[in-house]
């Protein structure tokens, strides 16, 4: 008996809103790659894009658990000597929420081209509204990403 391994035009993908509010930054960005990969389905193969796209909403109300908004920070070189550029994980979130989460879930797909194309289907807004009515994105649960609030 021979692998499966789905073809191009076998695959089919499916548009998923994800409502950021409140969400775990960590936690949310897991759930978010393994969707953008393709792992949840049954036809999952390493070596090729299987994954679905994702629209993320509200990406300025996402939260970081503990003192990571002091504490972590986030590196940016220009390449120049001297170039080094530091900022709170606190300031970066507030100032460009969308390449904050875009970053952290970059972090967590394979760094090659196929990550990269898988990149590629993920859409942030750090507001409610998104332009991708007409695909009918569906909503995706993520419930155990909350923050918790005891």
């Amino acid at each position: 008996m021979s692998t499966y391994t789905p073809k191009a035009d076998e695959i089919e993908r499916a548009w998923h809103v994800v409502d950021a509010d409140g969400l775990v930054l960590g936690r949310l960005a897991s759930e978010v790659a393994s969707v953008l990969r393709g792992k949840h389905k049954p036809t999952f193969t390493p070596h090729i894009d299987t994954g679905d796209h994702v629209v993320i909403v509200n990406a300025a109300k996402v939260v970081l658990t503990g003192a990571k908004e002091s504490s972590k920070n986030v590196y940016d070189h220009s390449g120049y000597p001297g170039g080094l550029r530091t900022r709170t994980y606190g300031k970066f979130l507030a100032d460009k929420p969308e390449e904050a989460l875009r970053r952290t879930i970059r972090g967590m797909l394979p760094r090659n081209r196929l990550g990269r194309q898988m990149l590629k289907k993920l859409k942030v807004y750090s507001g409610a509204e998104h332009p991708h009515e007409a695909q009918q994105p569906q909503s995706l649960a993520l419930e155990h990403t909350r923050a918790r609030t005891a």
